[in-house]
């Protein structure tokens, strides 16, 4: 057998998809997710112009050798850019795989942990009573776990609170957009926040908050302090985590657990986090980590220190990252939680899937390989449109972190 097609494929039912197709001698085909959320083009152009064309002919079974080619091969290692597009070449390989074996990707992996994945949603207001009000949409759709972002009172936008009653989406325009933002007013205000959350719900409810990399580690450590009364599942990226060694500060100061790792394209980005046990929880994913071979091996060094995923699970992922990450989160021993942002209709009807959701949790669905598809005409209909993400200054105007 041996790979005789490797096209791109871009859309944007609602927001833009990478989508790297893969196809055999033999007509069996796999798809991996190659979307860089504001950057889409330049995974296209790695893949089109370097990768895609190095694969015709190679055998499709060699997912090791593959990987290690490109990884290896290019000199240039790690990056968003490359091993996104490395993640996506991985995960067409692994649905080939699966599919050539007649079974479920998390089959191929080992078989399941669980029976099921629980997964957490947004909720988000521009007030507190707004915010409230989501909250309580989401637990009676039957969701056991939450992430909550809310308006501060005094800045302009927040990350994460939709505008208008829409859905939320950070690459919200054409160019950088500019926003504002006050360290002080969101530390004042946050823990008030959480305690009217828990007033509210109580204690069962699991409640998650992303600082979105905003705070130095001081500041994060006297945040995560100040909410520990509220018992958080998790802190979510409290500072940018460049400097790994940072995060001993944030670690001595408080127990509320963290997680971070979204950004991340290596084992290497997460290696002294885990390690030295400075954090909870990683959320590599694997279209920006280098597909499912290197989120194993991220997921294996995390389980000797006690470390659980929960992997980043956005719209800024195709429906076919999340089918993937599903398959992962079924085999993987050391699961903590899985993120859900509900894709539009319109992206599913794309994107046809296996996978299903009730009352909060998933399961990934008995199709062989890992159960979403990609509708090209219908794909076709919906043509790329620049959107970049957002910046942030402080009120003083000086570039922060967004």
């Amino acid at each position: 057998m041996k790979i005789k097609e490797a096209k791109v494929i871009v859309c944007s039912p609602g927001r833009n998809f990478v989508t790297l197709k893969i196809v055999t001698n033999e007509g069996v085909y796999g798809v991996g997710d190659a979307t860089l959320n504001g950057r889409e083009k330049a995974v296209v152009s790695y893949l089109e112009d370097y990768l895609c064309p190095a694969l015709i002919g190679r055998d499709p079974q060699r997912i090791e050798d593959i990987w290690q080619f490109f990884y290896r091969g290019a000199y240039w290692r790690r990056g968003p850019v490359g091993m996104t597009a490395i993640a996506a070449i991985d995960t067409a390989l692994w649905d080939i795989k699966a599919k050539l074996a007649n079974m479920p990707l998390y089959q191929l992996l080992g078989g399941r942990s669980r029976d099921r994945i629980m997964v957490y949603s947004h909720a988000n207001g521009a007030t507190l009573e707004d915010t409230l009000e989501e909250v309580a949409r989401h637990v009676e759709m039957g969701y056991k776990a939450v992430r909550v972002q809310c308006g501060i009172p005094g800045i302009g936008s927040t990350y994460g609170v939709a505008k208008g009653g829409k859905t939320y989406e950070p690459a919200d325009a054409d160019l950088p957009t500019e926003a504002c933002w006050s360290t002080e007013k969101y530390l004042n205000y946050v823990p008030q926040l959480f305690e009217e959350m828990r007033k509210q719900f109580g204690d069962d409810l699991h409640i998650l908050h992303d600082v979105h990399h905003r705070l130095t580690p001081i500041e994060a450590a006297r945040l995560g302090k100040a909410v520990e009364p509220y018992h958080l599942f998790w802190l979510e990226d409290c500072v940018p985590a460049e400097n790994q060694e940072a995060w001993k500060l944030i670690r001595q100061h408080t127990t509320t657990p963290l997680a971070v790792g979204e950004v991340f394209n290596s084992i290497h980005d997460c290696r002294e986090l885990i390690q030295h046990q400075l954090i909870d929880y990683i959320r590599s994913t694997i279209v920006h980590a280098g597909g499912i071979t290197q989120l194993r091996r991220i997921a294996d060094l995390a389980a000797l220190y006690h470390v659980r995923t929960g992997f980043h699970g956005a719209t800024d992922l195709s429906p076919i990252c999340m089918g993937a990450a599903l398959h992962f989160d079924f085999w993987v021993p050391n699961f903590g939680i899985q993120e859900h942002m509900a894709h539009s209709e319109q992206m599913l009807e794309v994107f046809p899937h296996a996978f299903e959701f009730e009352k909060g949790y998933f399961t990934p669905g008995e199709t062989p390989g890992h159960g979403v598809d990609i509708d090209e005409k219908l794909a076709a209909k919906y043509p790329y449109k620049r959107a970049c993400l957002p910046v942030n200054r402080l009120e003083d105007g000086t570039l922060w972190n967004w």
